[in-house]
């Protein structure tokens, strides 16, 4: 059933919902969240179309708000109620024109599903700190889409800085399928990892939250790969042995690639709009896994001066890190060679120490001859006459028994 108003106001929104659900039948609410999504007329329909699929899940009262802003129009609100058309939930659309449009919270709160949680999506264009937009600050889940919104160069950076928990990213969603095959794979045992690529289409917003994922998580540079998409196509974790691969050219199937082990196939689908809106209404706690990846992607950003990471840095430390592995060797425990060396560095000091302290041919700078003596000698000696104390005090001052 669907009502038409024109230039009305919220309370006859209200009374329209309620005589709506007596027409049909179903006085009783049944819903479990009110969801607010603010777009344009160009992408209305998309989100809408999605947010009802996502409802039937998720029964909620859908609030569609559609700005119309301008100086010479004037303030006016037109909705259309639609109830019944779609599971049990509830769809408002309203257009604020004019002045109206920049109060959307004022139309929209008395609206709200009373004792139920609020989830606002952005699913074009959002504001840069959602928590502090008027429709956001109702919210106790806010969503927006890098995907689909124009990005600044910087557009990590400001959503690290503008983060507080309850704020998430549909670009960030899109990798859930890909952390949990990937946290799969190394459930299983594996060796030491010195590096990994991801390989998307470029610019694809998605792919650099999984780099900063695995970066974070693993501590190994990630290096980032364009290729031809669409979206992720591969993940590979480079490791002494070989790499674990996950490659998706297609955007359907996935196959996973182990060292010493068949190839698996799995299906990782590239998902619409609906099944990612139903998969964050199904949790509204903070993503504190989110809000460490940003506050890493930050991190990064400010020990590259303030830029966002250069993918070719990251690719030629992976390269040489790789390379050094092979070369030096892996030893039993995983250690290498490298490690080794490094702890026979002092062992190698201290002989050549010794070396040079025990040889006559080696000139004393103080113009005094350096004389050495065993330490069991050295410490009988101490104990047998203070006179021998004094001299073996005096051979660690000349440095005959550095160590």
């Amino acid at each position: 059933m669907m009502i038409d108003l024109t230039d009305t106001k919220s309370s006859a929104v209200n009374a329209a919902l309620v005589d709506a659900r007596h027409a049909i039948g179903s006085p009783a609410l049944g819903m479990v969240l009110t969801l607010v999504i603010v777009t344009d007329e160009s992408n209305q329909y998309d989100a809408m179309k999605a947010a009802v699929e996502a409802a039937r899940e998720h029964p909620s009262r859908i609030l569609v708000v559609i700005g119309r802003p301008g100086p010479d129009i004037p303030p006016r609100l037109d909705a259309e109620v639609r109830v019944g058309d779609a599971g049990a939930g509830e769809t408002v659309v309203l257009r604020l024109h004019g002045e109206l449009a920049e109060h959307a919270e004022s139309v929209c709160l008395p609206l709200l599903l009373p004792d139920a949680p609020v989830v606002v999506w952005w699913p074009g264009k959002a504001p840069e700190t959602a928590s502090k937009d008027p429709l956001g600050v109702l919210a106790q889940r806010r969503i927006t889409d890098a995907v689909a919104a124009p990005r600044r160069p910087d557009w990590l950076e400001i959503r690290a800085s503008g983060y507080v928990p309850g704020d998430t990213d549909l670009a960030w969603t899109r990798t859930t399928t890909w952390r949990s095959l990937l946290a799969a794979a190394l459930d299983q045992r594996y060796d030491r990892i010195t590096g990994a690529a991801v390989e998307a289409k470029a610019g694809n917003p998605s792919a650099e939250l999984i780099a900063l994922w695995l970066s974070d998580r693993l501590k190994v540079p990630v290096e980032r790969v364009v290729s031809a998409g669409p979206g992720i196509t591969a993940v590979r974790l480079t490791t002494v042995r070989g790499d674990i691969a996950i490659t998706r050219p297609d955007g359907v199937l996935a196959t996973l690639s182990t060292p010493g082990q068949p190839d698996r196939h799995v299906a990782l689908k590239r998902r619409d709009a609906a099944e990612l809106i139903a998969e964050e209404l199904r949790r509204l706690d903070p993503d504190d896994v989110y809000a460490t990846t940003l506050a890493h992607a930050a991190e990064e950003a400010k020990a590259a001066g303030g830029k966002s990471p250069d993918p070719s840095d990251a690719a030629t430390e992976a390269a040489e890190n790789e390379k050094s592995s092979v070369a030096l060797g892996a030893l039993p425990g995983g250690s290498t060679m490298a490690d080794t060396a490094d702890v026979a560095k002092p062992a190698a000091k201290r002989a050549a120490s010794r070396t040079s302290g025990g040889g006559s041919s080696a000139p004393n700078p103080s113009g005094a001859t350096k004389k050495t003596a065993k330490p069991a000698n050295s410490r009988s000696s101490s104990s047998s006459s203070s006179s021998s104390s004094s001299s073996s005090s005096a051979r660690k001052r000349t440095g005959g028994g550095s160590s």
